[in-house]
């Protein structure tokens, strides 16, 4: 298993090309896709444990949406249950990966709510903010301290999941060997995010935007059928930069026609 350094030009091709894979099989990606979201709502709605139980089994179900996705670009045929396909390989790791990540994620609210001044807290609740006190808080500040403390937690798990499913990475290395792999292709990753931003979330709502000022119905009746796209080719842009970084089981080398920018990184066989 090698981690490879790409162009920064490959991010922005992750997005055209779950656009593409998502077109070979829509109706099987965007099951995968929601269904993988509606799972976790529904385990998240128990109390008590269901915030906890739904971050466990999200490494899990996350791997089960990408199976798909392989199952899709390998031309095989497969049902509803590869959902739950993550659940059949290495899930102890699994299982861990969604736990550090929890445990992570609450080390990062509470880092952040040192900072706060209890704007954010209000807004997380759903509660409404008064604009004079939305202009004196640092509301700006303590979203800044945010992202800074939580990119390296996300390039924690990004690949991590696949790591562990696909080559019985043990939870710790392969969330060691995704964090480098990140930092590793830094570049590519950042054409990635301004893309995401750029067709996912600028242009739909201009589109939405320009719409709504010739017909509001128009503008409503075109934002419903948006993220029944959107959704599903995010999924699938995940998988493209997974199986561009690392390749894919047993492939052994770069994808034809995507050869590597600098020598893969031999990042060991998890055994």
């Amino acid at each position: 298993m090698q981690a490879r350094t790409l162009p920064s030009s490959r991010g922005w091709n992750w997005l055209r090309e779950g656009l593409q894979l998502w077109r070979r099989s829509p109706a099987l990606i965007t099951f995968a896709a929601f269904g993988y979201l509606l799972t976790l709502l529904l385990v998240s709605l128990f109390p008590f444990i269901g915030q906890i139980a739904a971050s466990l089994i999200m490494p899990a179900l996350s791997v089960g949406v990408l199976n798909a996705c392989r199952a899709v670009e390998a031309g095989r045929k497969t049902g509803p249950d590869v959902l739950f396909s993550g659940f059949r390989t290495n899930l102890p790791a699994l299982l861990a990966i969604g736990g550090l990540y929890l445990a992570g994620s609450i080390v990062v609210l509470l880092l952040v709510s040192m900072v706060d001044d209890g704007t954010l807290a209000e807004i997380m609740r759903g509660g409404e903010i008064d604009e004079a006190v939305m202009a004196d808080s640092n509301l700006g500040f303590t979203l800044l301290v945010a992202m800074l403390l939580s990119t390296p937690l996300m390039m924690a798990y990004w690949f991590a999941p696949m790591l562990a499913a696909w080559w019985k990475l043990p939870a710790a290395k392969a969330m060691f060997f995704s964090f480098y792999a990140c930092l590793r292709n830094w570049r590519p990753f950042l054409a990635y995010s301004i893309g995401v931003l750029l067709f996912g979330a600028f242009l739909p709502g201009l589109i939405i935007g320009v719409l709504g000022m010739v017909s509001p119905m128009l503008a409503t009746l075109t934002s419903f059928p948006l993220p029944l796209v959107l959704v599903p080719v995010l999924f699938a842009s995940f998988y493209a930069n997974t199986r561009d970084v690392f390749g894919l089981p047993g492939d052994g080398s770069a994808r034809a026609g995507h050869p590597p920018a600098n020598p893969p990184a031999d990042l060991g066989n998890g055994r």
